[in-house]
C-alpha cells in the first residue's frame, strides 16, 4: 500500500512539473508575440501584383526577415489585375500594378486605400545604337513625329507589348496619343474621334513588328534575337543593355519621345477587407518600400524613386549616359486621362487601329480530349470567338483580323476561316468548332505545317501573326524536323505558342517555342485563361 501511495505521488508531482513548464512556455510565448519577436504568428500579406515586381523580390525578402511578416506575391498581366479589383480581390490584401491607371479602372467597389507610389520609370524606345544614329536620333530631341515619319518611309520597326494586355504597351499607346494632339492639358473622349490622330496612330503602330502579353517576356524575345527596337520600360532597357553588354553585343539607344512620354508609377495600395491586422502589416511595407534604406537599392534596379527628374545618387552604371539614358533631362509626362477616356482608348486600340492578328489555330481533337476535354477546349474557343465574352477580357477581333482553326488527330481533319469580325462569320466558325467530335491518336506537326501554308497565302508584313497550338497528350506521329523545315523555308518570324492540356509532352511543345521565338503556356488547371493568355500576345 505504501509502495503505491509513492508511486502516486510521483506521478501527481510529474504531471505538475509537466503543467508548470506548459505555463512558463504559455506566458513566455505570449510575451514574445507581444514584442514580435520570431515566437509570433505571422501576419501574411497577399499581394496581386505585375510581374515586373519580381526584381523586387530580394528587397522584400529582407523586409520579411526584419518584420515577420510573410509576402506572397500572385502575378498577373494588367487587365487580370483590374478584373479582379472589379471581382472584389477578396483573396488579396494589396494590389501593385505598374500603373495606377489599372486601379482606377478596376476598384470600382472603392476597396484601394493607402495607394502610394513605390517606384517611377518612363516607357521609352530602345533603339540599337547604331540604327538610332542612322535615323538621326542620338545627340538630338527626338518627338513622336519624328518616330512617325520613319516608320512611315519603312526605317524603323519595333516590338511592343499589347495595350490592351500590358502596361508597357498602354502607357506608350497613351503617350503617342498626348504627342500627336499636341499636349492637351488632358485627353478627352471627343479627342478620340479625331480622324487624323486615328490615321497617325494606325501608321505608328504598323511598325510593331512583334508583340507580346508580357513586358519582360518581351526583354528576353528581344535578348534571343535580332530586332532593331523595342518599347519598353527604361528600368528594363536598363536590364537588357546589361544583358547585352555581357555578351558582348551592341546596346540599346534610349529614345525620350519630347513632345508625349508615359510614366508608370507603380502604385501599391491596401486592399481594405475588413482585417486591421493586415493593415497594419501593409502600412509597415509600404513604409520600408519608401524608406530611405531602400531607396539606393531600388536605383540599382534601374527604378527612378520619384518624379523628380534630376534624382540624386544614381549609379553611372546603372543609368547609363552612353545608354542615351538621362536622368537631368526635363521629361514632357503625360497627365493620365479619366478611366472612361482610357477605356475608350483602349477599346478603339484593340478594335480599330492595331495592325490586324493573323491567328492559326490549331487544336488537338485525338479521342482521348473525348468528353470533359473537348468541352474546355468549346469553352475556351468560344470565350474568344463571342466578342461580347471577349470583349471583357480586351481580346476582340478588328475588321481585318484574320482567324483559322485547324482541328487534327493524327492528321490535318480540316481548315476553318473567318475574316474580319462580323458575328455571323465568328458564329459559324464557333458552330464549327462545336460541332466537331473526337477521334483518333495524335499527331501535332502536321497541322503546324500546314497552318504555316495558310499563313504564307496572305502579305505577312501587314499582319502580327502567330500560331497557337493546344494538344493533351504526345505527338505518336510526325516530327519537329519537318515543321523546323518548313518554318525555315517560309522565311518568316512566326511565332508557334503552346497550350498544355492533360498529358500533353511539355518537352516536345517547349522545343517547337524555343525555335520559333515563342513561349509554351499552362492549361492544365484553366484551359481558358492559358488561351486568354495565349491570344494577348498577338
Amino acid at each position: 500500500m505504501n509502495e503505491k501511495v509513492k508511486k502516486n505521488k510521483k506521478i501527481i508531482l510529474a504531471v505538475l512539473i509537466i503543467l508548470i513548464l506548459l505555463i512558463i512556455v504559455i506566458i513566455s510565448f505570449s510575451t514574445q508575440s507581444k514584442n514580435g519577436s520570431i515566437f509570433s504568428s505571422k501576419e501574411t500579406l497577399n499581394i496581386l501584383s505585375g510581374s515586373e515586381n519580381q526584381v523586387l523580390e530580394p528587397i522584400l525578402e529582407e523586409f520579411e526577415k526584419e518584420n515577420n511578416i510573410q509576402i506572397n506575391m500572385t502575378y498577373e498581366g494588367s487587365v487580370d489585375i483590374m478584373q479582379e479589383l472589379q471581382n472584389g480581390a477578396e483573396d488579396y490584401d494589396a494590389v501593385f500594378p505598374a500603373n495606377s491607371i489599372w486601379i482606377s479602372m478596376g476598384d470600382t467597389h472603392l476597396k484601394v486605400k493607402h495607394q502610394q507610389s513605390i517606384t517611377t520609370t518612363p516607357v521609352v524606345f530602345g533603339i540599337k545604337k547604331s540604327v538610332a544614329e542612322r535615323l538621326g536620333f542620338v545627340g538630338k530631341d527626338v518627338t513622336t513625329k519624328d518616330i512617325l515619319e520613319k516608320i512611315k518611309s519603312k526605317e524603323l520597326s519595333f516590338m511592343m507589348t499589347s495595350a490592351t494586355q500590358s502596361n508597357s504597351g498602354a502607357t506608350a499607346y497613351l503617350g503617342f496619343i498626348y504627342a500627336l494632339l499636341d499636349n492637351p492639358e488632358v485627353i478627352t473622349a471627343e479627342d478620340l474621334d479625331n480622324e487624323a490622330l486615328k490615321s497617325d496612330l494606325t501608321t505608328i503602330l504598323s511598325g510593331v513588328n512583334r508583340s507580346s502579353g508580357s513586358s519582360d517576356w518581351l526583354k528576353d524575345l528581344f535578348l534571343q534575337s535580332d530586332y532593331d527596337a523595342m518599347v519598353n520600360y527604361e528600368s528594363i532597357i536598363i536590364d537588357t543593355n546589361k544583358e547585352l553588354v555581357a555578351e558582348g553585343k551592341e546596346p540599346l539607344y534610349v529614345i525620350y519621345p519630347k513632345d508625349g512620354l508615359g510614366i508608370a508609377d507603380s502604385p501599391l495600395g491596401y486592399i481594405d477587407n475588413g482585417d486591421q491586422g493586415k493593415e497594419e502589416a501593409f502600412l509597415k511595407l509600404e513604409d520600408y518600400l519608401t524608406s530611405d534604406e531602400v531607396k539606393p537599392k531600388l536605383l540599382e534596379l534601374g527604378r527612378r524613386t520619384s518624379y523628380s527628374i534630376n534624382f540624386e545618387n544614381s549609379n553611372p552604371d546603372v543609368f547609363n549616359e552612353d545608354w542615351g539614358i538621362d536622368t537631368k533631362k526635363v521629361l514632357n509626362v503625360m497627365k493620365m486621362p479619366s478611366a472612361d477616356v482610357i477605356k475608350k482608348a483602349l477599346n478603339m486600340y484593340q478594335t480599330e487601329l492595331r495592325k490586324p492578328s493573323l491567328t492559326v489555330y490549331c487544336l488537338d481533337y485525338s479521342g482521348s480530349m473525348y468528353g470533359e476535354g473537348v468541352e474546355s477546349l468549346r469553352n475556351a474557343m468560344n470565350m474568344l470567338l463571342d466578342q461580347n465574352e471577349a470583349s471583357t477580357y480586351m481580346l476582340q477581333a478588328s475588321p481585318k483580323d484574320v482567324t483559322i482553326v485547324i482541328p487534327f488527330d493524327d492528321q490535318v481533319l480540316d481548315v476553318w476561316k473567318a475574316e474580319g469580325n462580323d458575328a455571323t462569320t465568328l458564329t459559324n466558325l464557333q458552330n464549327e468548332i462545336n460541332n466537331f467530335e473526337p477521334q483518333g491518336g495524335t499527331n501535332i506537326y502536321a497541322p503546324l505545317v500546314t497552318a504555316m501554308d495558310e499563313i504564307s497565302k496572305y502579305n505577312v508584313a501587314d499582319y502580327t501573326t502567330s500560331i497557337i497550338l493546344m494538344s493533351d497528350g504526345m505527338s505518336n506521329s510526325g516530327s519537329i524536323q519537318e515543321v523546323m523545315d518548313k518554318w525555315d523555308s517560309t522565311k518568316l518570324d512566326i511565332p508557334i505558342f503552346s497550350i498544355t492540356f492533360g498529358d500533353s509532352d511539355e518537352r516536345e511543345l517547349q522545343e517547337l517555342a524555343d525555335f520559333s521565338k515563342a513561349r509554351v503556356f499552362d492549361g492544365k488547371k484553366d484551359l481558358e485563361k492559358a488561351f486568354k493568355q495565349a491570344k494577348g500576345y498577338n
